[in-house]
């Protein structure tokens, strides 16, 4: 399972994201998102973390909570959904 971290400060980096959920368990792997044309943060992240027990605990525990001055919302990450444009496009059109 996949966490979803969002309303993320734009400050925050893959390190801080990895102290705040080992504190839960071990963190597997952190994603943290940005912007392709300003490198910016995009104000949320993906956590796993090794046993998914310890993942439903730091969800219930960080879900709300604040940090570096925002709300979080923390939940179970959902399955990426294809555009309906994308499977449309024709292998021509992308280049």
């Amino acid at each position: 399972m996949t966490i979803y971290v969002g309303n993320l400060s734009y400050q925050a980096t893959e390190d801080d994201l990895k102290d705040v959920f080992s504190e839960y368990g071990t963190v597997k792997r952190v994603a943290l998102p940005v912007d392709r044309e300003t490198g910016r943060v995009r104000g949320f992240a993906f956590v796993e973390m090794a046993e998914d027990d310890r993942e439903n605990t730091a969800i219930s525990e960080l879900d709300g909570a604040e940090w570096m001055g925002r709300q979080l919302k923390v939940n179970k990450a959902k399955p990426r959904e294809t555009n309906p444009r994308d499977s449309q496009r024709s292998p021509q059109s992308a280049i």
